[in-house]
């Protein structure tokens, strides 16, 4: 009998890429998510559930008689500027969910997608057991993932709920929304326009969205790590300067104006993880070289976009 995958935000960037593999490898895959799903992202194989995640009762009725061996949370609420809507949708949503599947005796394993934002001022590069007070946090997001993340782990200790939490970076890959900076660098680029940019002194950990889909799935098959966090990345920062100054060269066109926007007051110039335990738990050599990466993202908005 097929596993059962339930994939909350699987609409998204993330939650689309991970249904797709799913499929290939032959699992039975829900995907969860508030909005439906565009056209462009449609999934013959998948069915797709719709519920706010932070409306508990709705939450039952729509999970009512479903079962399923894998949970992976993706979801969230994408514009962080609306503080309530945040709160709920990473914190509030995150805690129905666990309290209505940890009723199923099938789950085997749930699996949290976290943030390096939980890490707040801490100095790069972040380890897995630095300790975090969600008191020196900034943001509502960072505030409700770090909460989410003590909730689920309090769960494990006292409850021996079966999760795990990736602390994620920055994805980049074909197919990702336009609120983010390499697709709209790139954008620009296709379009032979000056854009304005930052100066570009940030450090970053950008990871390849194909590496973060497999890891994941790797996720629901390794053993014994339960109530554990990883953080997810490439391990290889970056300058975002240099990620914008490689599209112009391979697209050929384009002019940022370096310097034309200035950074958010409390934004950070280098954040990035350690991520030796994500290498020794997932056995994992290497990652997409960000230059092949590029390339291939740059294909497919050069493709897609016209």
């Amino acid at each position: 009998m097929k596993k059962k995958i339930l994939i909350v935000g699987g609409t998204g960037f993330i939650g689309y890429a991970l249904s797709k593999k799913c499929i290939t490898l032959g699992y039975n895959v829900f995907s969860l998510s508030s909005k439906k799903v565009k056209s462009s992202r449609k999934l013959g194989k998948v069915t797709y559930l719709y519920c706010d995640i932070s409306q508990k009762k709705k939450l039952i009725k729509i999970l009512k008689n479903k079962k399923f061996d894998y949970v992976f949370n993706l979801g969230g609420y994408v514009d962080h500027s609306k503080n309530i809507k945040t709160y709920k949708s990473h914190y509030i949503g995150c805690k129905n969910l666990v309290e209505v599947l940890k009723k199923q005796n099938s789950l085997n394993r749930f699996i949290q997608m976290g943030s390096s934002l939980e890490y707040g001022n801490k100095k790069s590069p972040h380890n897995e057991n630095m300790k975090l007070d969600s008191n020196n946090l900034k943001s509502i997001y960072s505030k409700s993932k770090l909460s989410a993340t003590n909730f689920l782990l309090k769960k494990f200790k006292d409850e021996n709920f079966p999760v795990i939490i990736f602390r994620l970076y920055l994805t980049y890959g074909p197919g990702q929304d336009f609120n983010r900076l390499i697709p709209v660098v790139i954008r620009n680029c296709l379009k032979d326009i000056k854009f304005p940019t930052s100066k570009g002194d940030q450090l970053r950990d950008y990871i390849y969205i194909n590496d973060v889909v497999n890891i994941l799935i790797r996720s629901i098959i390794i053993k014994n790590i339960n109530g554990q966090i990883f953080n997810l990345g490439s391990g290889s920062p970056i300058l975002v300067k240099k990620i914008i100054n490689k599209i112009v060269k391979f697209i050929k066109k384009g002019e940022p104006d370096f310097g034309k926007m200035k950074l958010r007051s409390d934004e950070q110039i280098k954040i990035y993880p350690n991520i030796k335990k994500l290498k020794r738990i997932f056995a994992i050599n290497r990652f997409t070289d960000i230059s092949k990466g590029l390339k291939k993202t740059i294909k497919y908005y050069n493709k897609n976009e016209k």
